[in-house]
């Protein structure tokens, strides 16, 4: 759990918000049109995207559009992150929660280019994004979803501590959805934190 010493900057004034996650090796920051051809790379490698629905962007400015017209932190003191690699400074992807408000569910979600893969900076954004959600916004409950063939997505889920909570369809494909509620996440904080303290005195 690299994530544990998560630090969090947030700003409650809406018009000048800014959300920025600290682990140690990422950080993680609110979306920059600077990110545009980041992006752009990131969904135009077809493994990237394979189990997300989602198309290549057709040139960098439709990426900037989206980018531009990404609303979620204003409405919603939340959304998706661009992650930096700190010793590097670079842009690795993204990670973060989204709000859902015909659900009225907040789900976490990552994508990184292929070079980071299997280095465990899923896990590490996502468990920050976590900390954010449960600890900041206080919110109830974290979802996930993923296609059923997307081993590596669940086994993130895993490491999270979420829980498979039923099989679903998810873009026309059979895909799985996980959870984990405030209390679940505050208990497996607290083991993790004298599971520290023991090895350390031990």
């Amino acid at each position: 759990m690299r994530a544990g010493k998560t630090k969090i900057h947030f700003c409650n004034i809406i018009a000048a918000c800014m959300i920025t996650l600290e682990t140690p090796r990422l950080l993680l920051r609110q979306f920059h049109i600077d990110d545009a051809e980041d992006m752009f790379d990131l969904n135009n490698d077809p493994d990237v995207i394979r189990y997300t629905g989602d198309k290549a962007f057709a040139n960098i400015t439709e990426a900037t559009t989206l980018l531009r017209n990404y609303d979620q932190y204003e409405k919603y003191k939340s959304g998706r992150l661009t992650v930096i690699l700190k010793d590097t400074q670079e842009i690795m992807g993204w990670c973060g929660l989204k709000y859902h408000p015909i659900e009225n569910e907040t789900d976490i979600g990552y994508r990184f280019k292929k070079k980071f893969w299997n280095k465990g900076y899923a896990t590490e954004s996502a468990m920050a994004s976590l900390h954010y959600g449960f600890e900041t916004l206080q919110l109830p409950s974290i979802v996930g979803h993923a296609m059923t063939d997307n081993k590596a997505s669940i086994r993130v889920f895993e490491k999270l501590g979420m829980n498979f909570e039923k099989e679903d369809i998810c873009m026309e494909q059979p895909s799985v959805f996980y959870r984990i509620t405030k209390a679940q996440w505050h208990q497996k904080n607290r083991i993790y934190h004298d599971n520290q303290r023991n090895s350390q005195t031990a």
